[in-house]
């Protein structure tokens, strides 16, 4: 079991949001510890949570959640929801592309592989982003940032990078992200841009084809496959990003591979 920041990491959901759906008997702990009060959650609740979000996100209210949880037949529910857009189509059109996704029972693709991450030397600079709408920039701000400081050193081929979220819990704002990048060498230093030596690292992998916002998905499954097959993660999730905005128009074109180091348990 995890407890709640864990939970809160690894459903991509804040601590706080997670209290109030405890409160509104929406997804309860599956223990919670008489004597510290420490809420833990089961994987098989990932699920749980990703379908009340999905839900939430097209506007669904808490008392219609509770209806589906109860039985009631979802698809009349997101039918109703689907004419309250249509009805003002310029204001809520991310919702209405939400619920004909789920009406039209589209699955995101997917396929879990086994690697073994690589070795070398690499660059890295640790910050703040007020958003996820920060995240390209400021990728290609540390890029910038290493090459002033080193004009001559050469990224490795074929060349790798990923991001780590480094707070202790999912969070939409302010947040601490790590950016790394491995190069053929190790170059010059400042406040902001630090080298360090990457070991190699057994990991379990999926491609995530699409929008940023469905990685949940993603995670969801790469998380019951470690479980299922008795790996224990070891370090932080890795998203490395292949396609995004800096090459691709359309999200549903967006390529992102979740790397999850991991060992036998």
């Amino acid at each position: 079991m995890y407890k709640i920041g864990e939970f809160s990491i690894l459903s991509k959901t804040t601590v706080k949001t997670l209290r109030y759906y405890e409160k509104e008997k929406l997804l309860i702990p599956a223990h919670i510890d008489r004597e510290t009060g420490y809420r833990y959650y089961e994987t098989s609740q990932l699920k749980d949570i990703s379908k009340i979000i999905s839900l939430r996100q097209i506007g669904m209210s808490i008392k219609d959640i509770k209806k589906v949880q109860e039985g009631y037949d979802i698809i009349e529910l997101l039918k109703i929801r689907k004419k309250e857009i249509e009805n003002n189509l310029n204001l809520e059109h991310i919702q209405l592309s939400k619920i004909n996704y789920l009406l039209e029972g589209k699955n995101m693709e997917s396929k879990i592989t086994f690697k073994k991450l690589p070795e070398g030397i690499a660059f890295y600079k640790e910050g703040v982003i007020k958003d996820y709408s920060e995240l390209a920039s400021f990728v290609l701000a540390t890029g910038e940032e290493c090459l002033k400081v080193n004009p001559n050193l050469k990224c490795t081929e074929p060349g790798y990078c990923y991001v780590n979220y480094l707070d202790g819990e999912y969070k939409e704002n302010n947040i601490k992200i790590r950016y790394v990048e491995t190069v053929q060498e190790k170059g010059l230093e400042n406040d902001n841009i630090k080298f360090m030596e990457l070991k190699p690292v057994n990991a379990v992998c999926i491609e995530h084809k699409g929008s940023y916002n469905n990685l949940r998905d993603s995670y969801n499954i790469i998380l019951k496959y470690i479980e299922d097959n008795g790996y224990e993660i070891t370090k932080f999730p890795r998203e490395c990003y292949i396609d995004g905005c800096w090459n691709k128009e359309n999200e549903d074109d967006y390529l992102t591979e979740i790397q999850v180091p991991v060992k036998r348990k």
